[in-house]
């Protein structure tokens, strides 16, 4: 029985806002332990028998930091690239369809980027259960066993035991995210489970159900992944076909009509999993998952606290003191501090809404900006300057460029540089620097085996990262 891990990576995160940005979600954050959560997931199936490589779906956007996350795991994957989000339904479907062609038809254990399950022993197990349902014809979802009356979550009502099955029941319902009243109801009556967006199923199966429940988004994706094309490590997906799918989710497209017996579907299991699961939807949420003092407060970072209980503070570089403080959350990042009570962590997003409405790059983007070849970090501006910390990764490279608008200086901080400028191509040593005139094209390159950082001080009438004209690039960007 062959299982193949399909990751789910396309979520932006805005409720974990300043820490999670468009470009650099949450499943890309070692928010919970060492590894980031998108590494957590990846590795999360290690051990189980008949394993295959997983593949990811991931955003295009974030194609070079996942690659880089894998290899750091010291695994191999496939990476398949949405242009367009257009949620997990359409996701799921470009997988089944790769695996169909690529694997024969495996089992898919379909798993968000950005959940924590801290029993991964139990996890395991439960999927193992669950395989064997898949391998069955069934499509296989987990509930989790709730321990609150939380509102934040839509619900699974469970039906009737399967026979010869331990744990696992019939589907009975899926409902939507309740009121407080209500969810006290569910938890009472022990028949509700969170829905926890994780299933098993194997790919032809689901490929059958959605070309009953939606042939829309089942003949788009085929579409898409007809006119795909191999990009170095990446599976391209047709732009144009692709941009047609209508979105939906794999529970409002497939799962909940499961429920209903209409003809031509398989039928649906629920099981009971109880492994330390959150999906970290929110700072409360994170603030639960993580380990905390006999006061209850969870730190990260340079923190003092004073009087304080029940409280998460995260500190990216400064100290950050708190004192008295109860319930809170404060987030201090290099470009923005957060403080919210616990019982209005769901707002995050209204404040995240305002700063998409005044173009303010805050909520795109951190200060430090990850890029195929290393990253670069925002130090200072002002008007007609800017300061950047600039590294390059040993043997990488950026692309032959020019600006129409800005002159460059260059000194390097540590390692060697191998400059191009227009037909010259000389080192730059530590302690030595050089200077790139407006309209002059240049690359920067990393020779050496070390990391090479420099300073980059640029000057001129416009900064913006759009004045790039690039001649050659490794890495396939325009």
């Amino acid at each position: 029985m062959k299982l193949l891990p399909v990751v789910l990576s396309g979520g932006s995160g805005t409720r974990l806002w300043p820490l999670s940005r468009e470009r650099y979600p949450k499943q890309l954050l070692p928010l919970v332990g060492e590894l980031s959560m998108l590494q957590a997931t990846v590795a999360r199936l290690d051990g189980i028998q008949g394993l295959l490589e997983p593949l990811i779906v991931c955003n295009e956007e974030h194609r070079f930091v996942v690659a880089e996350q894998v290899r750091l795991l010291g695994k191999e994957a496939s990476i398949m690239l949405e242009p367009f989000g257009r949620n997990t339904a359409p996701a799921l479907t470009l997988a089944a369809l790769w695996a169909t062609r690529d694997s024969g038809d495996p089992i898919l254990v379909v798993m968000p980027a950005d959940h924590v399950i801290a029993e991964a022993g139990i996890f395991r197990e439960a999927v193992s259960r669950a395989a064997s349902l898949a391998a069955q014809g069934m499509a296989v979802t987990f509930g989790i066993t709730p321990d609150c009356p939380a509102t934040g979550y839509g619900y699974i009502q469970r039906g009737g035991p399967l026979s010869g099955e331990s744990g696992a029941c019939h589907l009975a319902r899926f409902v939507e995210k309740p009121d407080r009243e209500t969810a006290q109801e569910y938890l009472d009556s022990g028949d509700f489970l969170w829905n926890s967006g994780i299933f098993v199923i194997r790919a032809s199966v689901w490929l059958s159900a959605l070309a009953t429940c939606r042939p829309d988004i089942f003949g788009v994706c085929q579409a898409a992944l007809a006119g795909a094309t191999a990009d170095g490590d990446f599976v391209r997906v047709d732009r144009a076909s692709f941009g047609t799918c209508p979105a939906d989710s794999i529970d409002y497209a497939v799962m909940e009509r499961l429920t209903t017996g209409q003809a031509g579907l398989p039928k649906g299991a629920v099981i009971a999993l109880a492994a330390g699961w959150s999906d970290v939807g929110t700072w409360d949420a994170l603030w639960k998952a993580l380990p905390k003092d006999q006061a209850g407060n969870a730190t990260r970072g340079d923190v003092l606290l004073e009087d304080c209980r029940d409280t998460l503070v995260f500190s990216e570089g400064r100290l950050v003191a708190c004192i008295g403080l109860s319930n809170m959350v404060v987030v201090e990042t290099d470009d923005a501090v957060l403080v919210v009570h616990q019982d209005s962590t769901q707002d995050v997003k209204k404040i995240v809404d305002r700063l998409k409405a005044g173009q303010r790059s805050v909520a795109q983007w951190h200060r430090k900006v990850h890029r195929p070849w290393g990253w670069y970090d925002g130090v200072d501006s002002g008007e007609r300057f800017q300061v950047k910390r600039i590294g390059v990764k040993p043997g990488a490279s950026l692309s032959l460029q020019m600006h129409h608008h800005r002159a460059e200086h260059w000194i390097v901080v540590s390692g060697t540089a191998r400059v191009t400028r227009g037909d010259e191509v000389f080192l730059v040593s530590e302690n030595q620097s050089t200077y790139i005139p407006l309209g002059v094209r240049h690359r920067l390159q990393n020779p050496g085996i070390v990391m090479l950082e420099m300073i980059e001080v640029q000057s001129g009438s416009y900064l913006g990262e759009d004045d790039i004209v690039r001649f050659e690039d490794t890495y396939g960007r325009s």
